[in-house]
């Protein structure tokens, strides 16, 4: 597929006339034909095509993309969006999810799609435990999937260690290494992904513990077991739930934390709760069986609504209580879904509810997922997902990272980018289009800087955006 006019790429599509993010298909050709495939692409689109990044002529005004991704959110949350985005580059690229969207619409792509993360940066990899209680490193954000190019997830998540490297105070040459660093561990592991069979594939899953145990330095080291042993560790009896709950009248009842813990008022509480508890028996039905049965040792007790990360924010997310007795609670994370940013570009998902959308685009890119896992949808449209709250879920401290350290964190992306990527697409033929020399990674690492750059401008015309009172922000202290 050859670089086509972005001109009409970048302006607004209705998207009633999109079309269908039809399922991955799957080639049961030998795998030798498809790397040959792959190979043969690099004719229309040479790896170093991947390195350009002119804002086109056209382009859409950022504020204006803010402001539209912005509908159907909480708009009294939307000060504290802004207000988070507006404190550096760094934070206004994890929330310009769609602002990087439509300008990797436009961008040379191969035509070879996966089940694409959609909003590939690197705080959105990190370490969680899986039903058999082991810690594994993965993606773990899916709020934007979507069947789409593999390349945007890439360039995404290679343009992040640029903008983290620059908040991070590194040089230019250290911010590029770890984005070099990255897409090399990319494209060798997805070469080793490429020789696999398919079950093989399907079970291979990351290893956290013995991930950390590759980090040279050996205070970095320790950091990381001691935070592992942690996240093994943690009770949610004894740490959770003193720090979230109170017992007010014979009831527990989540702590209230305004303006980002808070319980809905308005005197509707009845029919509040009532749309909640008909919600929830819509988010069983999605379990399987053995869940249900699981999740029926517990009883629903209280709810309240949580403002989370930065692009999520202003999105209805809210915690529940549920209790299995005086002393076994569990907290399950509520997340309202909404479409995709990739959506315009790569077509409507082929789910009505964007929570199943998220659920199953999960499933597909995770070896292991939460048992909780499920969707539902309110009787007034909107659609969510659910799954535990905190289960040795560890968050990467990457603006604590040196030089180093970053590349190393960068390797292992790249390398969960691409397990994720063979899982649901085809190794064989992203694998011969990468090749075994560096010339794609070099490519993104140029990619990477410009677009950094253009991260940097995007963030001042939010700033000046603050400035002239286009939007109003809530700085929190």
């Amino acid at each position: 597929m050859t670089k086509k006019d972005t001109s009409k790429k970048h302006a607004h599509k209705d998207t009633a006339t999109i079309k269908i993010a039809e399922p991955i298909p799957v080639d049961r050709r030998s795998r030798a034909d498809r790397k040959a495939e792959g190979k043969a692409i690099r004719l229309a689109v040479p790896l170093a095509s991947h390195a350009q990044w002119q804002a086109p002529v056209h382009r859409r005004d950022p504020i204006d993309q803010l402001v539209e991704s912005g509908a159907g959110r909480v708009a009294e949350l939307l000060p504290i969006r802004y207000g988070r985005m507006l404190q550096s580059p760094f934070a206004f690229y994890r929330g310009g999810a769609a602002i990087m969207a439509a300008d990797l619409a436009g961008l040379p792509s191969t035509g070879i799609r996966v089940q694409a993360c959609g909003d590939c940066h690197l705080l959105n990899f990190g370490a969680f435990g899986t039903p058999e209680r082991r810690l594994i490193f993965a993606i773990n954000d899916f709020d934007e999937t979507l069947p789409a190019p593999w390349e945007w997830d890439i360039k995404r998540l290679a343009a992040s260690f640029v903008v983290a490297g620059r908040h991070n105070g590194f040089s230019a040459g250290e911010a590029r290494d770890s984005a070099q660093a990255c897409v090399r561990s990319y494209r060798e592991r997805m070469r080793e992904f490429a020789k696999m069979r398919a079950l093989d594939l399907w079970y291979f899953s990351i290893d956290a513990e013995a991930l950390i145990e590759t980090i040279e330095d050996e205070a970095a080291r320790a950091r990381g077991k001691k935070r592992l042993a942690k996240a093994r560790d943690r009770d949610v009896l004894d740490e959770d739930f003193p720090e979230l709950v109170t017992f007010e009248d014979g009831a527990h009842r989540i702590r209230d934390n305004p303006p980002l813990i808070y319980h809905l008022q308005g005197g509707e509480e009845s029919v509040i709760e009532a749309r909640v508890r008909e919600a929830f028996e819509g988010y069983r039905a999605t379990l399987p069986e053995d869940r249900r049965v699981l999740l029926d040792r517990y009883e629903l007790k209280d709810f309240a609504m949580k403002v989370v990360g930065v692009g999520s924010v202003g999105t209805r997310c809210a915690i529940t209580l549920l209790m299995g007795g005086a002393d076994d609670p569990l907290f399950l994370q509520v997340k309202q879904a909404q479409a995709s940013v990739l959506e315009p570009y790569a077509g409507k998902s082929i789910y009505s509810n964007h929570g199943q959308r998220v659920a199953m685009g999960q499933r597909l890119m995770q070896s292991a997922t939460d048992i909780f896992l499920g969707w539902t949808e309110t009787d007034i449209g909107n659609h969510f997902y659910i799954r535990q709250m905190r289960d040795m879920k560890i968050k990467p401290l990457v603006e604590l990272f040196g030089p180093a350290l970053m590349n190393h964190y960068a390797e292992a992306c790249g390398w969960a980018l691409a397990r994720a990527h063979a899982r649901s697409g085809d190794a064989a033929k992203i694998a011969g289009y990468l090749g075994k020399k560096e010339e794609f990674d070099v490519a993104l690492a140029d990619f990477a800087e410009a677009y950094a750059d253009q991260n940097e401008l995007d963030h001042q015309v939010l700033l000046h955006a603050v400035q002239q009172g286009r939007l109003e922000v809530y700085i929190e202290r």
